[in-house]
């Protein structure tokens, strides 16, 4: 079986399992998402989704979080990993926002990737899911994956993006990239058995 067929069966499959899958980040406009998204990094979803809201109540705009000192911002993220380092990203990426942008996320990846803790990554998961821009955010669900799946050498998220673009059609990626990562927490966690994981066994059956 070729890397095409491969993807193709992986396209079908995971359509079946989730034609309408939700950002699992809650938010409300594309700062909340940015937001997010970058409190994200090295924490769960599920743990930025428990602090977000009193967050948002308080500074659910860049006017409101830029007014806040870092320490405001910080008691309010506290729970989550490298609260320190991301109370002061917020902080200045609110001040430039403000500065540069009129308040407005901005609508590029280069001007996005100049904000403070917004890595490619990011930056991918907000033109794709704020603004429909397609994209293919690569996470630590979808590197695993598409190694496990033979569709990457996997050598760095770069290379895995890469090849993700070149093996699935365009106006697939922001859907698609959404569907493994669920795929992968669902069936196919990196510290589980894996013995639910029927995508790759169907693969690689002989």
């Amino acid at each position: 079986m070729t890397k095409k067929q491969r993807a193709q069966i992986i396209l079908d499959e995971l359509e079946k399992l989730y034609p309408a899958q939700p950002i699992p980040l809650h938010h409300t406009d594309p700062f909340t998402l940015l937001v997010a998204v970058a409190l994200s990094a090295q924490t769960t979803d599920k743990k930025v989704n428990e602090i977000s809201p009193n967050l948002f109540e308080v500074a659910g705009t860049p006017q409101r979080m830029a007014k806040l000192e870092e320490w405001e911002i910080k008691e309010l993220i506290k729970e989550i990993g490298l609260s320190n380092t991301k109370a002061k990203n917020l902080k200045k990426m609110s001040q430039l926002l403000l500065e540069r942008h009129n308040g407005e996320v901005p609508k590029s990846f280069e001007e996005l990737e100049a904000l403070p803790g917004v890595g490619h990554k990011t930056a991918s998961v907000v033109m794709s899911q704020a603004f429909g821009v397609p994209a293919f955010p690569v996470d630590t669900h979808i590197h695993r994956l598409m190694k496990q799946w033979k569709l990457t050498e996997g050598k760095n998220v770069v290379q895995t993006e890469a090849d993700a673009k070149k093996l699935w059609p365009k106006d697939t990626w922001n859907k698609l990239h959404l569907q493994i990562i669920f795929y992968g927490r669902e069936y196919s966690p990196a510290r589980g058995k894996g013995d639910k994981d029927f995508l790759t066994k169907m693969l690689f059956e002989k």
